[in-house]
């Protein structure tokens, strides 16, 4: 689960817009912050956001797929990977990221 500099470089840059987006590495990948909030993750140069019952349509809906932390097992997260097409327009992206960051924070509440 090796996450390359240039990539995290330029999933940062594209958030750069939520305002203060951070990459933490951890278990070989890394997770994204917002404040305290941990709304998403890089794994592999992938880019995965977290999800609930109020985002995971958009999602599924865009054929993505689950955070699987171990390929061999079925076991998934709460975090999905991010479209190609929506990585690449900042103005989709950042709308996603929203949904995202709100998911982490309610979590975070409870």
């Amino acid at each position: 689960m090796a996450v390359s500099d240039e990539y995290l470089a330029y999933v940062l840059d594209q958030l750069d817009a939520l305002g203060e987006v951070r990459a933490r590495r951890m278990f070989g990948g890394a997770g994204i912050y917002c404040g305290r909030a941990m709304f998403g993750l890089v794994a592999d140069d992938v880019l995965y956001l977290k999800v609930d019952e109020s985002n995971r349509a958009d999602f599924e809906e865009a054929g993505a797929e689950p955070f699987r932390p171990f390929p061999d097992k079925s076991e998934v997260m709460s975090y999905y990977e991010v479209p190609a097409d929506v990585l690449e327009n900042r103005d989709e992206l950042m709308q996603w990221a929203q949904k995202a960051l709100s998911v982490a924070l309610r979590k975070r509440k409870k």
